[in-house]
């Protein structure tokens, strides 16, 4: 039985570490173009569309607790994926594509990707979350 409370819990706690995270790293490593509004924008909006799916999803169909491994490679693959493309459809232009700033945005958002997932790794064996 999932207790529900407790997943809502971390769902919020968990959310909120991920934009004090990622939203940084978004405003210093995107590019010039983009305002710092459309930056900070990114940095919440981007999680509140991966996260709950990386939390209450993909969960669903690989357990983190039996197939740890399977469950990071999935989660950690979708999340960037993810939001590499909403990033894209939001702020990108048919003319940047593939282009230095198209490249350097989508490494920003892995990067911030990362970073939560490596801050989150260290806090949870630390025994902190």
């Amino acid at each position: 039985m999932i207790d529900v409370k407790a997943l809502l819990l971390w769902t919020a706690v968990g959310f909120t570490l991920s934009v004090l995270i990622e939203t940084p790293v978004l405003v210093f490593c995107l590019c010039e173009r983009h305002s710092l509004r459309e930056k900070l924008f990114a940095g919440v909006w981007l999680t509140a569309c991966s996260y709950p799916i990386v939390i209450w999803v993909i969960p669903y169909f690989v357990n983190p607790v039996q197939h740890k491994i399977l469950y990071l490679i999935v989660a950690e693959t979708f999340a960037p994926a993810v939001e590499c493309l909403l990033f894209w459809l939001a702020f990108g232009t048919r003319e940047e594509f593939r282009t230095r700033t198209f490249y350097r945005d989508m490494l920003a958002v892995i990067l911030a990707n990362l970073s939560s997932f490596v801050v989150g790794e260290f806090l949870n064996a630390m025994k902190v979350l």
